[in-house]
């Protein structure tokens, strides 16, 4: 095994192998495929539980609230435990909340397992979410965040699309068993691949509200809360308006999510590049890739082709954004990467969980095209506030926007 990573501010560290990061990664999947693995299956487990689709959007809002919770308690709990120890429980606690929901047959249990899914993706996102720059110190920092972050677009093109097909084929319930299992399998591969790592120097809850003063962190964490609640106002409920609207019966529906997917999965690549080069742009085009496709969508979306076609660009838009709005956090902060991952995860799980909570609202309440609407103009403010920042322009520039 490798010789423990020391992650102090003041001390050098040496380049833990590539293969840590990957752990990290496949941890990443693991997390993103669980969360939203109920994105391809609301319809199937509303009509079993005989809820509404709203209603089981709450698999999706309660882990977000319970994920913003977890996030800055995470780093005061765990204190100076080693990391590699700590991400290992929270992927326990994935085994078991998987577990649960598939066993569940009352909405109670249901929610009870997706609370504990809650508290293992704040806490695996406020600690794996920063590891990329203390794995790979300089350079390749951006590149290891890339990787780690690629579990987002992999989860997205192979197991959210997988999980709805599966749950077609012989049922909701083995998507979660399913999922359950591959958990169990990750947590060996941490076990086997990832490094002893030590916390943060300057780790701890005391650091927040330094970091909640940079002017840079304040406009990301409101951009982040704006893309990340219009994102899943309408992700959350994207099969529905396929079935409802654009008239895609299911199985066409997993082949969408998985186009969705794979054009996430370019994303990502093509964000981990652009973010190197300027974060600014690549932000502001990030949430405007975001935006356009979900309008167009609410206004041309009854063609199924029209309907696919902005799918598949908004997956192109989403894959880009983990990696373009971490960057712009951690260059904000790059001494407190602990602690702006707290607050990253914090607000952009309660922003998941408002939006699917919001979404669910709009849909019961006004129709599925109309929380659309409401995403895409969210995310075109976005773009709007980021391209507005200063962060990252000429100085000259710099003065002339402030």
């Amino acid at each position: 095994m490798s010789a423990p990573i020391s992650t102090g501010a003041s001390a050098p560290v040496a380049a833990a192998p590539w293969t840590a990061v990957a752990a990290v990664a496949i941890g990443a999947f693991a997390l993103v495929t669980s969360e939203f693995l109920p994105v391809g299956l609301l319809p199937q487990i509303a009509r079993d539980l005989q809820i509404t689709e709203g209603q089981a959007g709450l698999m999706v809002t309660l882990p977000g609230f319970l994920a913003a919770l977890a996030a800055p308690l995470t780093i005061g709990v765990t204190g100076r435990f080693d990391r590699r120890h700590v991400l290992m429980f929270l992927l326990g606690l994935l085994v078991v909340s998987n577990a649960m929901v598939a066993l569940a047959h009352h909405v109670a249990v249901l929610l009870a397992g997706r609370i504990l899914l809650g508290v293992a993706v704040g806490g695996f996102w406020t600690i794996g979410g920063s590891l990329g720059p203390r794995l790979r110190p300089g350079a390749e920092g951006v590149r290891a965040t890339s990787v780690i972050f690629s579990g987002v677009s992999v989860g997205t093109v192979a197991g959210v699309p997988a999980g709805a097909l599966v749950g077609e084929l012989i049922g909701w319930r083995w998507s979660f068993a399913a999922a359950s299992v591959m958990a169990l399998i990750v947590l060996g591969g941490l076990a086997a691949w990832l490094p002893s790592i030590k916390a943060e120097a300057s780790n701890g809850l005391k650091q927040i509200p330094a970091v909640l003063k940079m002017r840079t962190a304040q406009i990301g964490l409101l951009a982040a809360i704006l893309i990340f609640i219009g994102q899943f106002a309408t992700y959350t409920y994207i099969t529905p308006f396929l079935n409802q609207v654009s008239h895609i019966d299911a199985g066409t529906v997993s082949a969408v999510l998985l186009g969705y997917g794979i054009t996430g999965f370019a994303g990502n690549l093509i964000g981990g590049w652009a973010a190197g080069k300027n974060v600014r742009l690549t932000l502001a085009g990030t949430a405007l890739l975001i935006g356009a496709p979900v309008l167009l969508l609410a206004l041309t979306g009854a063609s199924a082709w029209a309907a696919v076609a902005w799918v598949l660009l908004w997956g192109l838009g989403f894959g880009m954004l983990p990696i373009a709005m971490q960057t712009w956090l951690f260059s904000a902060a790059p001494d407190r990467l602990e602690s702006m991952a707290a607050l990253f995860v914090s607000i952009a799980q309660a922003a998941i969980g408002a939006g699917a909570l919001l979404g669910g609202l709009t849909v019961d309440g006004f129709g599925v095209v109309a929380t659309m609407w409401l995403g895409g103009v969210l995310a075109i403010a976005t773009a709007a506030l980021i391209h507005r920042s200063s962060h990252g322009r000429p100085a000259s520039v710099a003065l002339e926007a402030a």
